[in-house]
């Protein structure tokens, strides 16, 4: 039998477990002690969004509306819920999206975990039998500022790059039927700490987007934004600095797209 006598760790974690507790705290005091429904962090993102597209009032400031997965959705945090002491974009957006500068005052509808096909979803009209999030006209935003599509990399379809490629057109021209009279700023999607899979799939879908930007169906209302070369280092592979993991930015990474997006924004107005 394992004794604490050689399991250190084991001895550290039980000694935590008793001088730990506060003077005067009670077991009940800690949420793990009682009933809660469990609610999903996207589930909780998406009922926010659902509450401000109704708040008609405010959606008519609204010049912006970001679009996509997780790495849209950090901009609105600061510190990681999951992991705290990882900041990601909330000061940024703070200082350049979120009012002070009204001509970029914007709405952010990504939410964290979203493939191509449940952003679809989201901004299909409810009389379809979607979430609706675009449908009141009170919304009428000069820019979407689209990026999505690296989630469908992961249990991906095959071939890969097909499919990501193809699921970024269908919200392209989703977002473009709801709000014909909204401009769209389209994003490459950000390198990965996974060469291969920037090889296989990230820059030949970059590729393409660059391509159809440029294309009679999206060149009157598209412009192209290669944030993709701002995001690797001198090795061609992602800059591990302006990154909290091997996939979503750090403050500093939010600030080099900030620092890219809005002057895009004002040679496209």
């Amino acid at each position: 039998m394992t004794t604490t006598s050689n399991t250190p760790w084991l001895a550290a974690l039980l000694l935590a477990s008793t001088s730990l507790l506060a003077p005067g705290a009670r077991a009940n005091d800690f949420a793990s002690t009682r009933p809660e429904a469990r609610v999903e962090y996207w589930q909780k993102r998406q009922a926010t969004i659902q509450a401000q597209v109704a708040d008609t009032a405010s959606l008519r400031a609204v010049k912006l509306v970001f679009v996509g997965d997780s790495i849209t959705d950090f901009w609105l945090l600061g510190d990681n819920p999951w992991i705290p002491g990882r900041m990601h974009g909330r000061r940024i957006w703070d200082e350049s999206f979120g009012g002070a500068v009204p001509e970029n005052l914007a709405l952010n509808i990504g939410i964290s975990g979203d493939r191509t096909e449940h952003l679809l979803f989201r901004i299909l009209p409810k009389s379809q039998g979607g979430l609706g999030q675009l449908d009141t006209q009170a919304l009428a935003p000069e820019f979407f500022v689209l990026m999505v599509g690296i989630n469908n990399s992961y249990a991906p379809e095959v071939p890969v790059a097909d499919s990501v490629f193809e699921g970024v057109v269908a919200v392209m021209r989703s977002l473009h039927a709801r709000k014909p009279g909204t401009r769209l700023v389209l994003q490459s999607i950000l390198p990965t700490s996974e060469p291969a899979r920037d090889d296989a799939v990230v820059k030949p879908v970059n590729a393409r987007l660059k391509a159809l930007a440029k294309s009679p169906e999206f060149a009157s209302f598209t412009t192209w934004l290669d944030l993709y070369p701002s995001f690797v280092g001198a090795q061609g592979r992602q800059d591990a600095r302006l990154f909290v993991d091997g996939l979503h930015p750090n403050e500093a990474g939010y600030r080099v797209w900030r620092d890219r997006l809005v002057p895009a924004l004002a040679s496209a107005r």
